[in-house]
């Protein structure tokens, strides 16, 4: 990123990206003047037309842009449209940034990204009066940018998080210290114990630490831990803690059990009625589908609770694209699937002679019956009601996606988001800007979301390896 000397005003010139990345861009830059220069019209005006996503989002974007010049004179526009904002009050101004004659940058050829590069330039020799600072979320544009000396930023107003913090684990460890009654003594409360139809609540009265939120795991051990409970209620001066179902040892939740206290958790978040919405995240191997699917099938199938699970994900591939599916909705989401289908066979292996009742097709039909495998990309206007709804790699979401999806729940639905920020395949997104990091951080407080970042990894030792030295 770079900068020049920062002064009193300044215009911001917004890439195609920006506002295809956030439609609401134009509102988050305060008093500043925002600028949209004729290249990014062009750009939104080739991407409008289509049913891909990117397609409605150039759309709004231009709805949004029509709205606030609808009411305006030409002479307004050349002045620039004031932004408005809640309450009557207006931001800063938008300007369209038109030059019939533009000299291309020396040696550079005339691509878009080159185009607006010459635009900007030239805005920036033409007010010297103000700081020109082009806003883009492609990396490769900001380098250009820097090797120009054009002032250059990334748009970081949607990130879930500053660079410095990392997302939130959902776990708080008081190792348990020879001589400590627990992890009272550490955190300074007076602690009243109540039990309530077969549950046990921990009321603490005093100064509660100021990293604790709704929906996390208080514990004194990542192994072995002799205390384990869920934060149900919080406030400045108390709380109320649930001490949590141990399945180590139990029958486990269809026949899976926990190996540590963040797996416990995640079991206990799973199978929690009063839990509507749970985030997984670890690295690969750590066990995230495979006790969902676990905890789905035993809410659904045994239980009775649910009447049926719907698996999606992002239909994202690591490497080149494999072209057209044939088939149905689920042929066509099958490739993707490998994840599902691998967990099945282990939940369904025989533990005696290694068998599994996967590969028959009585099985299938039976479980097929209840599950579904759907396209992200049809799950628009959808209302599921008594559903369990698995969404898998929802680090590959933007907030918006995820946003569609969450708001597809309907009565008695439960939704788990799994995925691992550090394993991001979608261009634009990072770790403190995607989808999944925004639903943990934003449902952090609310008393009916939970989450677990997992550790131990359980596939093997070579997995274990390859985390840690690739």
């Amino acid at each position: 990123m770079v900068r020049l000397d920062k002064k009193a005003k300044r215009l911001y010139v917004l890439d195609t990206n920006v506002l295809l990345h956030d439609p609401a861009a134009l509102y988050q830059f305060e008093e500043h003047e925002v600028v949209i220069p004729m290249t990014v019209l062009e750009e939104l005006d080739k991407l409008k037309n289509g049913l891909r996503e990117i397609a409605r989002t150039a759309r709004q974007v231009s709805r949004t842009l029509s709205d606030l010049t609808n009411q305006v004179t030409f002479d307004e526009i050349q002045r620039g449209i004031p932004i408005p904002r809640a309450g009557g009050t207006t931001l800063g101004k938008l300007r369209f940034l038109c030059y019939p004659e533009l000299k291309p940058l020396e040696h550079l050829e005339e691509s878009p990204d080159n185009v607006l590069l010459a635009e900007t330039c030239r805005l920036r020799d033409e007010r010297p009066d103000a700081s020109v600072i082009l806003v883009s979320k492609d990396i490769n544009l900001r380098v250009k940018a820097a090797a120009l000396h054009v002032p250059v930023e990334d748009y970081l107003t949607d990130r879930a998080f500053s660079d410095s913090d990392v997302m939130l684990e959902g776990v708080r460890i008081y190792p348990d210290a020879e001589g400590s009654s627990g992890p009272w003594d550490q955190i300074e409360v007076e602690v009243e114990v109540e039990r309530v139809d077969h549950h046990t609540f921990y009321r603490l009265e005093g100064r509660i630490p100021s990293d604790w939120h709704l929906g996390m795991l208080v514990s004194d051990s990542e192994n072995g831990a002799s205390f384990e409970a869920i934060v149900r209620e919080l406030g400045p001066n108390q709380a109320r803690l649930q001490l949590l179902t141990n399945y180590r040892h139990k029958d486990g939740v269809w026949g899976v059990h926990a190996h540590d206290s963040r797996q416990n958790f995640a079991l206990n978040l799973l199978m929690d009625d009063d839990i509507d919405l749970v985030t997984i995240a670890g690295s690969a191997g750590t066990g995230k589908t495979f006790m969902t699917l676990a905890a789905a099938f035993q809410q659904t199938l045994d239980a009775k609770r649910f009447e049926r699970i719907v698996f999606t994900r992002a239909p994202i591939s690591m490497s080149e694209d494999i072209g057209f599916l044939p088939g149905t909705e689920e042929e066509k989401m099958s490739p993707w699937m490998g994840a599902f289908h691998d967990n099945m066979d282990n939940l369904l292996r025989d533990e005696h002679d290694g068998s599994t009742s996967w590969s028959q097709d009585a099985t299938r039909s039976l479980i097929g019956s209840r599950v579904q495998i759907r396209a992200p990309g049809f799950m628009r206007g959808r209302t599921l009601n008594d559903t369990f709804l698995i969404i898998d790699e929802a680090q590959n979401f933007t907030p918006k996606q995820l946003k569609t999806l969450l708001t597809r729940a309907g009565r008695n639905t439960k939704i788990v988001c799994l995925g691992n920020v550090g394993q991001i395949d979608t261009p634009y997104l990072t770790a403190n800007t995607c989808g999944m990091a925004a639903v943990v951080q934003r449902f952090s407080n609310w008393p009916h979301a939970g989450h677990v970042t997992l550790r131990s990894v359980e596939r093997s030792r070579l997995a274990l390896a390859g985390e840690e030295l690739l």
